[in-house]
């Protein structure tokens, strides 16, 4: 801008009336935009010369399109001159009249500071301090304020003001760096201090070129943690504004142009240097956010320095107020009522570590997801690994578990403040993400601590980062990203570089050869640990052993539980009574809470049979209190008989729930009960193809066997015609399958574990016996010959009114005994009660009729195991008189007498 006045002796236009204005900036000691009164929008502008003065040039750096022209420096006192008129007149209401306008559009006057004229006359103030000389060509005698500028340069000239001094002016004249060669090193050397400067210009409303001090380096700066609308360029060189572009420059023009302000420089990243500018009259950035002329960015509010929650706390403000880019905001949870965004609720399940089902004030349930984490999760490579194996999210990904523990040990069972921050939409499937149904996403707080914060601050959960313009987020999103920073900085967890931590936790569910070997482990330990992982119905649960690192299948002993509804062969089997309010009640009272459980038995699937107890509580008697089960009669022999029999009793009496139909039976129905409980004999033909090591047996019955005889010849004709392809069949725990055993035949067989391709553990389910094979030995089981055509033909049974016994010498004379009488041979066998696993039973010699377990008694091999039912009574007699008599005789283990008085145990006897 020139900073020439305009000569004394030019043509003087018309002369203009007074007219008044708001400074705006100074470009020059003799130079000036003033602007009017804003109304709808930025207000319009003139530039304003003063008449008859002249001021130095200031410096100005050569164009960036000609490298041929360099930096042009300030002229000797040009910016004291500026620095003059900039404090006295910016943002000032000045009033000026119009002189003399050049045909190019260009005016002169003067201005004066005030409303009218009697304020201070600019010109002979810069003249009266030395600052700008008088043009006196051409000056009239008869013009007062030409004569008055002349004679106050006069007395600058004597009084030695200003450029009238003696000595050098070179100190007037500023070192104006425009480039820093290394922004990065310059604002860390500063150490986020405030430090000096003026707003020389503002690009748009949080862009601004700034002039530090004292060391005049000019440095764009953008203000930290916002962006407000811009100017964008189009081809043809012009300028097209986005909504509220120019209403945003113009409010931090209005506010900070040509201001003495202090500068934070926080931070550089790819040579955009970020900062936050400090007025006395308040802070710009959070003006700007809450009166809607900013919108928040998350990539550089982490280095916002004046605290991000008071930016988020204004733009939300101006969100709710719907002011200016946010007219059109509509808020995430806008449709929910205020009792649905802010509520307490009792967590009853964490899932995995980002969600979990809570209780709410109502009874319903509800799934909330914790705002913007994203839980411990398996990429690349690694997700791929092991694609036989299959895949448990708790324990194969890395710090899942500890994420799912860390929660459910701070939360399952407590109150907690749920703040909805969005409902995020269902989608679809896409290439490689699965579909997601609606999802709730909170922030959850328990004593005023944040879940989410405390989960990601320990590195056991990452934030998700959104795009700009994505209002889907956490109500404290900055809070997660710091505690994220602080995470990666510590190298907590996920963020670690130590190795991660492995899970290797056995599942022996419905394992029956794996949990027959861990259950003397569990009945030995009395009271174990556990946590329950879930609840298949109200009796049956899914425990996790944390000292023995296994998952088991628990059943609760001594009740009668209402049956849920499942899938059969037949089809679907119909839900009993109250069997929902069972699980439900069991579900509120243990899901996922530590409890401890005392193992007696387990089932022939492999389940494990006892009692559960938490914080003093049995579950089963819990159950009967309830009215939700019945006792059943194997309680009879535990320590809760009494307490159950009592629960029940008064529930029966009330006639509550499952009691709701009962109807007391009469007295001589009791007597015909009785009489039905006799023993009964129904011995049947069998083949014994296998005896244990645990002196159990597998049968199969006779009146089948023709027809696994047919299927045989049938499947190996098939398998002859099309032979399997060796090696083309890859073993899974639990597959059906077929297999070559020694004698060069294929038999039908269950795989029960993969230990590697070449050792494969197999059960023959026709004939009960084990083998360990390689995986060439194994096909396919075509689907003709499967257990649907024919179940599995070899029962598992188990002999009664004997113990076997624990010494292994000892089982296994009795076991020789027994292979040599009856294996591989036609026997009568009788049912004569249920075990926890198979069915114990009396075995006869198919031609003398003379009973097995009877024998092994007499011959003092075995103890008899004294059964307390009435209608066994009679044989219970006999096996006891027999017990005598080889005991008389001391035949076996009776030889040294009888040792059950002292060392029953020593021997692996139990009386």
């Amino acid at each position: 801008m020139a900073s020439v006045s305009a000569p004394a002796q030019a043509v003087s236009a018309p002369s203009a009336g007074l007219q008044r204005g708001i400074v705006k900036m100074v470009l020059s000691g003799c130079a000036i935009i003033v602007r009017g009164q804003p109304r709808g929008g930025p207000p319009p502008e003139r530039q304003i010369n003063l008449s008859n003065i002249r001021a130095g040039a200031l410096a100005r750096r050569a164009a960036q399109s000609q490298p041929d022209t360099k930096d042009t420096p300030d002229e000797a006192w040009a910016f004291q001159a500026r620095e003059f008129l900039r404090k006295k007149l910016i943002g000032k209401e000045v009033c000026f009249t119009v002189e003399i306008k050049t045909p190019l559009g260009r005016e002169y006057g003067m201005v004066y500071l005030g409303k009218d004229i009697t304020g201070e006359n600019i010109a002979e103030s810069l003249v009266n301090e030395g600052l700008a000389t008088v043009r006196r060509e051409g000056v009239r005698g008869n013009n007062l304020d030409q004569v008055r500028l002349c004679e106050l340069e006069d007395h600058a000239k004597a009084s030695r003001k200003g450029m009238w001094s003696e000595g050098s002016s070179a100190h007037t004249i500023r070192d104006l760096k425009y480039t820093i060669e290394n922004p990065r090193n310059f604002v860390d050397s500063l150490h986020q201090k405030p430090i000096n400067a003026i707003i020389e210009h503002v690009r748009d409303g949080s862009v601004v070129r700034a002039l530090l001090l004292p060391d005049y380096y000019l440095v764009t700066v953008m203000l930290s943690g916002v962006k407000c609308p811009t100017f964008k360029r189009e081809a043809d060189g012009t300028e097209s504004p986005e909504p509220f572009a120019a209403e945003a420059k113009f409010f931090t023009e209005s506010r900070l142009l040509q201001r003495d302000v202090q500068i934070i420089l926080e931070s550089c990243p790819n040579q955009v240097i970020l900062g936050t500018i400090l007025h006395p009259n308040g802070n710009i950035t959070e003006l700007l956010l809450k009166e809607g002329f900013a919108r928040c960015v998350d990539w550089s509010m982490a280095v916002y320095t004046q605290g991000a929650e008071k930016l988020r706390a204004a733009e939300r403000s101006a969100k709710e107020r719907k002011v200016r880019i946010w007219k059109d905001y509509v808020a995430p949870t806008a449709n929910l009522d205020q009792k649905d965004r802010q509520f307490v609720a009792k967590v009853m399940q964490v899932v995995n570590a980002d969600a979990m089902v809570v209780k709410l004030n109502s009874g319903d349930y509800k799934t909330i997801h914790l705002s913007s984490i994203r839980p411990p999760r398996i990429e690349g490579e690694e997700k791929n690994k092991d694609k036989d194996k299959r895949f448990r999210p708790l324990y194969d990904i890395p710090y899942m578990f500890e994420a799912r523990e860390f929660l459910r040990k701070k939360l399952i069972g407590k109150k907690v403040n749920v703040t909805v921050d969005y409902i995020r939409a269902a989608t679809g499937p896409g290439e490689s993400t699965p579909a997601f149904s609606e999802r709730t996403c909170a922030t959850v707080t328990i004593g005023g601590i944040n879940i989410a914060e405390a989960l990601v601050s320990k590195g056991l959960a990452t934030v998700i980062r959104y795009r700009q313009d994505d209002d889907q987020r956490s109500s404290h999103y900055d809070e997660l990203l710091a505690a994220e920073a602080r995470a990666i900085k510590n190298g907590k967890g996920l963020h670690s570089k130590k190795e991660v931590p492995i899970h290797r936790v056995a599942d022996i569910s419905g394992d029956t050869q794996k949990a027959k070997q861990f259950l003397p482990f569990l009945q030995r330990a009395g009271r174990s640990e556990a946590v329950v992982e879930y609840v298949f119905s109200g009796s049956r649960l899914k425990l996790y052993m944390p000292k023995e690192t296994c998952l088991i299948t628990f059943l609760l002993a001594g009740i009668e539980c209402p049956r849920s509804s499942r899938n059969t062969p037949g089809g679907m089997q119909v839900a009993e009574p109250f069997s929902d309010e069972a699980m439900l009640f069991t579900k509120e009272l243990v899901m996922q809470r530590e409890v401890e459980v005392e193992v007696e038995s387990m089932d022939k699937a492999g389940n494990f049979i006892g009692w559960l107890h938490i914080e003093g509580v049995n579950l089963s008697v819990a159950l009967v209190e309830n009215a939700l089960s019945k006792v059943h009669f194997t309680a009879e022999r535990s320590n809760y008989y009494k307490t159950l029999v009592s629960a029940e009793e008064g529930c029966r009496q009330r006639k509550e729930k499952v009691w709701a139909n009962y109807e007391e039976k009469p007295k001589e129905d009791v007597v015909h009960v009785s009489e039905e409980k006799e023993r009964v004999a129904k011995y049947k033909p069998v083949y014994v193809t296998e005896v244990t090591d645990m002196l159990h047996l597998y049968a199969q019955d006779v009146e089948t066997g023709g027809q696994l005889e047919t299927l045989m010849d049938t499947m190996r004709a098939e398998i002859a015609a099309q032979p399997p392809v060796e090696g083309a069949y890859a073993p899974r725990r639990g597959d059906s399958c077929i297999a070559k055993f020694a004698d060069g035949e294929w038999y039908r067989a269950r795989v029960e574990k993969v230990a590697s391709p070449a050792k494969v553990h197999v059960f023959y389910i026709d004939y009960g016996n084990r083998e360990t094979v390689p995986c060439t030995r194994l096909a396919a089981i075509p689907p003709a010959f499967s257990t649907r055509t024919l179940p599995a033909q070899a029962t598992e049974y188990a002999f009664a009114y004997i113990q076997v016994p624990q010494d292994e010498d000892a089982r296994a004379d009795v076991v020789d005994c027994v292979v040599r009488d009856i294996h591989n041979s036609q026997c009568l066998l009788n049912v004569e009660y249920s075990g926890a696993s198979c069915p114990h039973v009396t075995i006869q010699f198919g031609d003398t009729k003379d009973d097995v377990g009877l024998g092994l008694v007499k011959e003092g091999l075995v103890m008899v195991d004294v059964r307390k039912e009435k209608h066994l009574q009679k044989m219970v007699k006999e096996y006891l008189n027999s017990q005598e008599s080889a005991k008389s005789a001391r035949l076996n283990i009776w030889r040294y007498g009888d040792f059950r008085a002292d060392d029953a145990d020593e021997f692996g006897y139990r009386r």
